[in-house]
């Protein structure tokens, strides 16, 4: 006999919970450790700076990808008040338009970042010995992202109903397959960067492909994918949309601001020399490891959190954030703890040089050990989204995250006494602090206006299977 997990009932919600989270939180440090190998491999079997050349692009790669990437999030909570619903012809139609329109943007955004990349890195003012290897690195990623933008529109309909361990599994195949070719191009044929963004591309290509498969093939799923029957449908691509784009754009925001960032590091390179974006590059490395855990938590306030609003009892969508919360506290200090524990030992893996390291462990210091107020900031962002306020929250982090850096670069960094890097690090965390109190005080206000019936009159409830379950990604920051 099968049993059950409730996504909208208050009994064993934590554990339900941890049962959602757990693989997302895998599937994500898979994904930074098989990312993380490409900066190893080069450490050890690259030219001199093609580390600090593949760091150097991760910004830009975030503002060009994020913006359109953030639709998966409409796609995601249209999908689960479907589920909690249980409107499976309406889950249908979801499912056919975020298909398409993961192929249309994901083939647009393709072309424009394989196009444009070395304009916008020279913008950056990215060091002159790194920036044809960075150039080299994005025209080739660029190839797999149009896959890669399919496989998270797939993943995230997946996670809407439940299914978080599926695209673990395919993230896990994709990524095993991406550290051997790494290997094979790089150290095998010298390719360096080239080999490098080869893999990727290819392990991209191979995580689509076995998504659509397994969608495409598996019975009795709540929605499935037959080409001949594909259609676009307008209403349900102005809904994914209206969800959707706002986190795009604040996703992009934020990578505006972390492009301003890495700017900012070229700079100091200029004076300091490669091994500060070496360094830099590993302590984000490292920093998306904390990151990724605690928004794994956070992604079940909008997945547990929609589904809860579609059935309409709002006592239980207080109840998942606060213990997402907890989840999102609780992997702070596990993860964060490790990394900054270990932080030397594990830098070395990425950075040869004892100059790179300790830039690096300055800006780890301070945004490990405050990164519970970025987690905080994720969670009442969603906690908006999952009650139907998706501009809300991306003006919300447009003024105080994004804005407020910009503000830092461009008036406080320039000065003498802050042009360090230790100084660059703290706008993080005052930027999250003051973003997730905007965030917690909206969301109070807009809970209480929301009228449904009391937990009494909840006769809906929408489930998932524990096999479904067992059979089962955002940097920004």
């Amino acid at each position: 006999m099968t049993k059950k997990i409730d996504m909208t009932s208050n009994k064993g919600m934590v554990k339900n919970l941890i049962k959602f989270v757990s693989p997302l939180m895998l599937s994500g440090i898979l994904q930074l450790l098989f990312t993380a190998s490409d900066l190893i491999v080069c450490r050890y079997y690259g030219s001199e700076h093609s580390v600090g050349a593949i760091s150097s692009t991760n910004a830009l790669i975030n503002l060009i990808v994020n913006l359109f990437l953030g639709l998966s999030i409409g796609a995601n909570i249209l999908m689960a008040r479907c589920y909690g619903q249980n409107d499976k012809e309406k889950g249908q139609r979801v499912a056919y338009t975020s298909f398409i329109l993961s192929a249309v943007l994901g083939i647009v955004v393709g072309i424009f970042g394989a196009t444009c990349s070395r304009y916008f890195l020279q913008w950056m003012g990215t060091n002159a010995e790194l920036i044809d290897l960075s150039t080299q690195y994005l025209e080739i990623y660029f190839i797999g992202v149009p896959f890669s933008m399919v496989y998270n529109f797939c993943a995230a309909l997946l996670r809407a109903i439940g299914d978080t361990q599926r695209p673990f599994y395919f993230l896990t195949a994709s990524g095993v397959f991406n550290v051997g070719l790494n290997l094979l191009l790089v150290k095998v044929f010298n390719l360096d960067v080239a080999g490098v963004a080869i893999a990727t591309a290819a392990s991209q290509v191979l995580a689509c492909i076995v998504v659509i498969v397994y969608i495409r093939f598996k019975k009795q799923n709540f929605f499935e994918l037959h080409f001949k029957k594909m259609r676009f449908y307008k209403k349900e691509a102005l809904e994914i949309t209206r969800l959707g784009l706002p986190a795009g754009l604040q996703s992009a925001l934020f990578s505006i601001s972390n492009v301003m960032i890495q700017t900012s590091v070229n700079d100091l390179s200029n004076t300091l020399g490669p091994a500060s974006v070496d360094g830099n590059g590993a302590a984000a490395s490292l920093e998306g490891f904390v990151y990724t855990a605690m928004n794994s938590c956070a992604q079940g306030v909008v997945t547990f959190g929609s589904a809860n609003y579609g059935v309409k009892d709002k006592a239980n969508i207080r109840r998942v954030i606060l213990r997402c919360l907890m989840l999102v506290t609780a992997s702070w200090i596990i993860v964060g703890a490790i990394v900054l524990i270990f932080a030397r030992p594990l830098l070395s893996f990425y950075v040869p040089a004892s100059e790179g390291i300790d830039f690096a462990l300055q800006r780890i210091y301070i945004t490990v050990g405050t990164y519970f107020l970025c987690g905080f900031m994720d969670s009442f962002a969603f906690a908006l989204r999952a009650i139907g306020y998706s501009v809300l929250p991306t003006i919300i982090s447009t003024c105080g995250a994004c804005g407020f850096r910009l503000i830092w670069i461009f008036f406080i960094f320039p000065i003498e006494y802050f042009h360090n890097i230790t100084w660059l690090a703290i706008s993080y965390p005052i930027s999250w602090a003051l973003t997730a109190l905007v965030h917690l005080l909206c969301f109070v206000v807009l809970f209480k206006k929301l009228k449904f019936p009391t937990e009494n009159e909840q006769t809906v409830s929408a489930t998932v299977t524990e096999d479904s379950v067992n059979k089962n990604i955002c940097n920004q920051h």
